[in-house]
């Protein structure tokens, strides 16, 4: 095992986000599907020179993008953008895309359970497709109750899984698990070597150590079901605004130079978080590897 990151809880140059990885001992990234943000040459020669590889993408599935929707378009335009986050994949010589299914926070359906998982079903096998021609492992990323309302257990990944094709995966998530599961360490062992990609945050979503996961046990059983990928950092820090604050240097205060896309700023803000500053980001992706490192 090895430890990567996404880089979608955080808005900054590329050029930032790598540099820091490889100064704490990071081995890859799992870029933020943003297919039309990244030059790939551009990227791979920074990842080439801090040596460090891309480990795969993760699809931003946000408020137009949702595979099953009542909407035809919707769905068409959204298999289409997961099609481009695999090509992106494959320029930066990735292994894995990281796919969810359905609008992040969406938790209302649009039609019936047979209706939805039929559209779903379709549109997975057509993206199975091209990620098997390019070399891409795709795995189904379970959410929680709130951020779902289809796939949010392992058992119904894996049904995904029988419905469209023997190489499609399944993403855990140490903070949906927590949620979701019964047993985290059962929910492991079910998906077995069905598991293309694991992503770590504590319990309350903060760096791996930071909440109260026994994390040399959660590894263990890692290594037990044999393995090998990425511990994916996902974290996304709280903003506490009241007396009781730990961290009174994470939310940034001087927005000079910082540009980003008011979507993208909703999307980190419906998860919890803030536009953070640069030493409390840094802190914590330091502490994430400080915990994590010595167990892959």
């Amino acid at each position: 095992m090895h430890l990567s990151m996404h880089n979608w809880m955080r808005q900054e140059p590329i050029e930032t986000t790598i540099a820091r990885l490889a100064k704490y001992g990071y081995k890859s990234i799992e870029i933020s599907g943003e297919p039309e943000k990244y030059d790939a040459k551009h990227v791979r020669g920074l990842l080439d020179h801090y040596g460090l590889e891309c480990w795969g993408s993760v699809t931003l599935m946000v408020d137009k993008r949702n595979l099953q929707s009542a909407d035809e378009a919707k769905r068409a335009a959204s298999v289409q953008y997961v099609k481009d986050c695999i090509q992106l994949v494959h320029d930066l010589n990735g292994q894995i895309l990281t796919l969810v299914p359905g609008t992040v926070g969406k938790i209302a359906p649009d039609s019936t359970p047979e209706n939805e998982w039929g559209w779903l079903v379709d549109g997975v096998k057509e993206i199975y497709e091209v990620a098997e021609a390019k070399g891409v492992h795709v795995g189904i990323e379970p959410l929680n109750r709130f951020e779902s309302y289809l796939i949010t257990r392992a058992e119904q990944a894996l049904a995904l899984c029988d419905a469209v094709g023997p190489n499609l995966g399944v993403v855990l998530d140490a903070f949906h698990i927590n949620i979701e599961e019964s047993n985290i360490h059962d929910a492991i062992r079910l998906v077995g070597d069905r598991l293309v990609d694991f992503h770590v945050a504590d319990n309350n979503r903060m760096p791996a150590g930071y909440g109260d996961y026994d994390w040399p046990a959660l590894v263990g059983v890692l290594k037990e079901i044999g393995y090998d990928g990425a511990l994916t950092a996902e974290f996304v820090a709280p903003v506490d605004r009241t007396p009781a604050n730990k961290y009174p240097n994470a939310l940034e205060t001087n927005f000079e130079g910082i540009e980003i896309d008011e979507e993208q700023l909703k999307f980190i803000i419906d998860h919890g978080s803030s536009i953070l500053t640069e030493e409390y980001y840094d802190w914590l992706v330091k502490v994430n590897s400080e915990t994590l490192l010595p167990l892959t």
